[in-house]
């Protein structure tokens, strides 16, 4: 399961979730609008920043887009 914290209006993020759309990628969106998200957020990766990535089943997370996409990318082509 990938989890993926955003804030509204997040341009960063929208560049994730549309990467994730165009490999038929869900993600569980937690937003830090919510102040116990954040809270978990910052637990989790040490800083109030998103996107953030995680993906559990293979023990990654991460920060910036750029990075996340191209994660995206590598990890979960279409087939």
């Amino acid at each position: 399961m990938l989890t993926l914290y955003v804030k509204t209006g997040c341009p960063f993020c929208r560049i994730v979730l549309q990467a994730g759309e165009e490999l038929g990628v869900s993600f569980e969106e937690k937003n830090i609008a919510s102040d116990a998200i954040a809270t978990e957020l910052i637990a989790r990766g040490g800083k109030r920043q998103v996107p953030y990535l995680v993906d559990g089943e293979r023990g990654i997370e991460m920060y910036e887009s750029k990075e996340i996409v191209a994660y995206l990318h590598a990890n979960y082509q279409k087939s």
